[in-house]
């Protein structure tokens, strides 16, 4: 019986506004480098999926484009329902309002925002390392001071908050904002009850404000739930912007379209304000429509069948690299689709820096991208979300072209 959604056609993305693609040996220090002649790209380092959206979203979108005007509109209470539902059915998020919803142009334009009504230029930002290069570029790029909390990995090699650390980073440096990634990348984690109430019983302590990027929530692999920050107590509630968008589960990067949820009501209402200073921060028409596709029944259920798919790609990944690459660690990620590995013992048992294993990789078409910039050193970061063929052939290539003894 032939599967209900696509996720083995291997698409040809070339030219068609891929920056995964089109950006291969383009961006120096950013991009990997193009490969030798001989070998194709596969596409492992820009987060976006290498699938073919939901047909649900195609077919909304579709719809929308038989109208011929694009003229000022407001968002429809559709739009609002679509995600009241949605965070309802899928997280168990109730209580949440259309007053609490607020549009973004994009999950990194809503942590501006609210960082710019919960504390002052020059003020450090707790974060977590390793950390989403996108967090640390905003802060740098509007003022902000950020100070790095590690994640430690425990002796079953699973990635864990230091919750002494935090507090003595947020007595030190008097610290009243943290930026919060759950599910967290690169590593993966979908942190459980126990370990959010305590890291929201220290934000308590200490009252420090929380942004909440949750945009990875929808990518679970089998057995792992998301808990909203916002479910974690009423005082979590109450102090949390919690950042949404359909980009990372329905592959739509390029249409943009992000939201906050915000119970607290003079919280909600400043960063609404800022949100608002600039013209431009508006809702594109079929961005919304969009989303309203996707937030269907058969848009659920294709998340349903991606997370299966993924779910077996970490799984095959994680045990060939166990198997095949010795000295090199790695975590089993429990949500996201991305892999973060630990390099280091194979590079000094082989005398090679990172950069040269990267190069190495880059060079037979595993576009895989430096970890380091992620605040994780010996660190390279690998995006699984392509049709199982392809991960396999990337180990392949790996297996007889990189990790080798020389």
């Amino acid at each position: 019986m032939k599967p209900k959604f696509d996720f083995t056609t291997i698409m040809d993305r070339r030219g068609k506004d891929a920056m995964a693609i089109d950006g291969i040996g383009k961006i120096p220090g950013f991009a990997p480098d193009a490969p030798e002649e001989g070998f194709d790209v596969i596409p492992m380092w820009v987060a976006d999926m290498n699938f073919p959206t939901a047909p649900s979203i195609i077919a909304a979108v579709k719809e929308r484009l038989e109208h011929p005007a694009f003229g000022y509109f407001g968002p429809s209470e559709e739009y609002f329902d679509s995600i009241i539902r949605w965070l309802s059915e899928r997280h168990g998020m109730k209580g949440v309002t259309k007053e609490c919803i607020g549009y973004e142009n994009g999950v990194l334009g809503g942590v501006v925002s609210a960082l710019n009504v919960m504390c002052s230029r020059g003020e450090g930002i707790l974060l977590h390392t390793p950390c989403y290069i996108g967090f640390t570029s905003v802060l740098k790029n509007n003022g902000y001071h950020p100070v790095f909390s590690p994640l430690v990995r425990d002796q079953d090699g699973i990635w864990r908050m230091d919750l002494l650390d935090m507090e003595e980073k947020i007595k030190a440096k008097h610290i009243h904002t943290a930026i919060f990634c759950s599910p967290h990348n690169p590593t993966g984690r979908v942190w459980e009850k126990k370990e959010l109430e305590e890291a929201f019983a220290l934000f308590q302590k200490y009252d420090v404000q929380v942004i909440s990027d949750e945009i990875w929530s929808d990518i679970l692999l089998s057995g792992h739930t998301h808990i909203p920050s916002q479910m974690v107590s009423e005082d979590a509630r109450m102090r949390t912007v919690s950042l949404y968008a359909p980009s990372k589960t329905f592959n739509l990067a390029g249409l943009v379209g992000s939201y906050h949820v915000i119970f607290n009501k003079t919280l909600r209402e400043r960063v609404d304000k800022e949100s608002s200073m600039t013209h431009y921060n508006s809702m594109n028409v079929l961005s919304m429509h969009a989303l309203i596709g996707a937030y269907r029944k058969e848009g659920a259920e294709w998340v349903d069948a991606l997370c299966e798919v993924l779910t077996e790609n970490v799984r095959y990944a994680t045990d060939f690299i166990r198997t095949h690459f010795q000295g090199v660690s790695v975590s089993k990620p429990e949500g996201t689709y991305m892999l973060f590995l630990d390099c280091r013992q194979w590079c000094q048992d082989h005398g090679k820096t990172l950069a040269q294993l990267e190069q190495a990789g880059w060079r037979v078409g595993v576009a895989w991208q430096d970890g380091e910039m992620f605040h994780g050193p010996w660190s390279i970061r690998m995006n699984l979300a392509l049709p199982f063929g392809r991960v396999q052939e990337a180990m392949e290539r790996l297996q007889k072209y990189v990790f080798i003894d020389d």
